[in-house]
């Protein structure tokens, strides 16, 4: 799900630059105010637990690639403001240091990651849990679900932005600047990979956590819905 550099024009890129500047603002604000001393540990091992993961990428037609982020996990345990700061600190040591998604691009993958897959997954968690008690499996069945639903829709917007390339920057004579495939390519590439392969990693890892830690510790996930308050 990693954009590289060249496949979004210069607009788009400025645009979700643009987008998450003031998020990552309110983040950072809302994580010093409301993140408890003991789960601070955490948001490191949150940052670390996405970046391993997202490592493990298998390459897409299209451009990109397909993985699971671990997005939701970390949004469950400490809240969706510092689930966006974790994944974004992943995503930005990953095109810095090891050119996995552009540094161009930066803005636009974590618009898709470490905002729109944070923050679906974590209110469709909330949804479908209810007030359910922590040791419940319906919160077990609850992270499974938003995991993978948030995976899948950070995939559909990821192919958004593939696709309409060649309708925004075109050569005279109609050939695409920057990502060649249309949404009729780019959606069916993204999206379907991710249905049939990562979003059920993504929902397995989640769920099997959540379960470990109902068991282990059931106090890191009421901490959790005590920041989000």
């Amino acid at each position: 799900m990693h954009i590289p550099d060249g496949y979004l024009g210069p607009a788009t890129c400025g645009v979700f630059y643009a987008l998450m500047l003031p998020i990552w603002g309110f983040a950072s604000n809302t994580v010093k105010k409301t993140l408890k001393a003991r789960q601070v540990p955490l948001l490191a091992i949150g940052a670390a637990f996405s970046f391993v993961i997202m490592m493990l990428n298998v390459p897409i037609p299209g451009g990109t690639t397909g993985h699971a982020v671990g997005a939701v996990l970390v949004a469950i345990l400490l809240g969706p403001w510092a689930a966006c700061i974790a994944v974004t600190v992943a995503l930005v040591v990953q095109a810095l240091l090891f050119g996995d998604g552009g540094i161009t691009a930066i803005g636009a993958n974590c618009f898709n990651m470490a905002f729109i897959e944070v923050f679906a997954g974590y209110y469709l968690y909330r949804v479908i849990s209810g007030s359910s008690p922590i040791t419940s499996n319906r919160r077990v069945i609850a992270a499974g679900i938003a995991g993978y639903v948030a995976l899948n829709i950070a995939a559909f917007t990821t192919a958004v932005m593939f696709g309409v390339q060649p309708l925004l920057h075109t050569t005279p004579q109609g050939q695409a600047l920057y990502c060649p495939y249309g949404l009729n390519v780019a959606i069916p590439a993204m999206v379907g990979e991710h249905m049939l392969i990562f979003g059920w990693v993504e929902a397995v890892v989640t769920a099997l956590v959540v379960k470990y830690l109902q068991k282990q510790d059931p106090s890191l996930l009421a901490a959790g819905e005590g920041v989000a308050a």
